[in-house]
């Protein structure tokens, strides 16, 4: 079986290698294409992945091609991984810098660093899906791309259910609440809806039962979970659920903007400065370890995740056990599992909503528990969404569709709507000054107009 990674010179690309070395079941991945337009990160890239092969001993290893030729990639691939980075990380600092610079958050997923980067990674996203559909219409993508829930969309217009999101916040988030109730995170079922970076964990039921009152009602508990330690017990409590940790630029955003326009860096040209390090230290010393410098980076950045909204609650540093992801490459390879084997699982996705959640349409991309099977994802039915998250969600996927409209159209009007309905967006004249400021920045916006 033959897997292509969009994005196969990205630096988490070592992550879903590493899950492939260690499934050994049948029909199981034998062949990593990977895809990137700067051929110097891939070369990185594939000295890593060689190393991790070598450690584990895998004599049949997953055989790995590297190639800028996207149509080559593509051809024969049953599954597609997208991963890209249109701006790459200096586009990242970029959207962050303009929307500090008027007073509001400029993160890569949400708010208007979100909104820049949707419009200019949607265009790229759509293209590629119609080059998939074209070259592998039996392939199924599973989309990484941020941001996750917007690009998922799009890519569903070209491609339908063949295109499923995947993210490992809402898995972290449900695995770390399960541990502070005693319970096995394997065997519970996790109550959880919303959209990517912007859903709620409403109930962990084990045995039928939902232990989560417990926990929101046990304060000592709840602090041993870093959501706990971020949004604060009583506030928690008043919600009766456990928001994704990014809802923490939401219910905290005054704060949030403070702590990044204070910070030395923000996490964007971090993250930059950081793996332009690791490249140019694999590239320049061809005899030391390449997966040693990915392994101490990798380490490093994790300790560093969310750093200033720590700071900002109070929260202080990330403990061991907050150090686990929920594991976006697991949750790819149980989702490649489930599909290529008929292995059903229950997995938080990002579908086409389906009538799960009613105020939204069906073409609406969500992210909510799904049962995974030979046939794809079928999302399950969840409770209603409280007033206050039904006003987030649906003002939220608002500015998605605009995001949408504005790159089919190349309409700035559109954009302009994008930034100035957003809730974290509070002025049409901010959301103006951010279009121009966003496409002085990025050259990939000339086709608005």
């Amino acid at each position: 079986m033959k897997l292509t990674i969009l994005g196969g010179g990205g630096f988490r690309v070592p992550l879903v290698y590493g899950a492939l070395l260690a499934d050994r079941g049948e029909g199981r991945v034998t062949r990593v294409a990977l895809h990137d337009v700067d051929a110097g990160r891939l070369a990185a890239i594939g000295r890593v992945l060689a190393e991790q092969a070598a450690a584990a001993g895998a004599g049949d290893a997953p055989v790995v091609e590297a190639t800028t030729d996207l149509d080559a990639a593509l051809a024969g691939a049953d599954f597609v991984f997208s991963a890209i980075r249109v701006g790459g990380l200096a586009g990242r600092a970029a959207d962050e810098r303009v929307a500090l610079a008027e007073g509001v958050l400029g993160q890569e997923t949400v708010g208007a660093g979100g909104i820049a980067y949707g419009l200019r990674t949607v265009p790229v996203a759509t293209a590629i899906a119609r080059r998939v559909a074209a070259l592998a219409p039996d392939a199924w993508v599973i989309n990484f791309t941020n941001p996750a829930g917007l690009v998922t969309e799009a890519m569903s217009r070209v491609l339908g259910g063949r295109v499923i999101g995947i993210c490992d916040s809402p898995v972290g988030l449900g695995r770390r609440v399960a541990r502070a109730l005693g319970a096995d995170p394997d065997r519970a079922f996790y109550d959880y809806a919303g959209l990517n970076h912007l859903g709620w964990l409403r109930g962990v039921r084990v045995a039928g039962r939902d232990l989560l009152p417990g926990l929101l009602a046990d304060e000592a508990a709840l602090n041993t979970v870093e959501e706990g330690r971020l949004f604060g017990a009583e506030w928690l409590r008043g919600l009766g659920a456990v928001p994704n940790e990014y809802l923490h630029y939401y219910y905290f955003n005054r704060e949030a903007v403070a702590a990044y326009r204070g910070a030395e860096r923000t996490r964007g040209a971090y993250l930059r400065d950081q793996q332009a390090g690791f490249y140019e230290e694999v590239s320049a010393h061809g005899e030391g370890s390449a997966l040693g410098a990915w392994r101490r980076t990798l380490a490093d950045r994790e300790a560093t995740y969310m750093a200033a909204n720590r700071e900002a609650a109070g929260a202080g540093d990330r403990g061991g056990e907050d150090l686990e992801s929920g594991g976006y490459e697991k949750v790819a390879l149980a989702l490649m599992r489930a599909i290529a084997r008929d292995e059903r699982a229950t997995l938080i996705l990002n579908v086409r909503n389906r009538g799960a959640l009613g105020v939204l349409d069906a073409d609406a991309v969500v992210e909510v528990p799904c049962l995974v099977d030979a046939d794809g994802a079928h999302p399950l039915a969840v409770s209603p969404l409280p007033g206050h998250a039904v006003g987030l969600v649906a003002a939220v996927k608002a500015v998605e569709r605009e995001v949408l409209a504005a790159s089919e159209s190349g309409s700035r009007e559109a954009a302009v709507r994008a930034f100035a309905l957003h809730p974290l967006v509070d002025s049409v004249a901010v959301a103006r000054r951010l279009l121009d400021g966003y496409l002085a920045e990025h050259p990939g916006l000339g086709y608005l107009h």
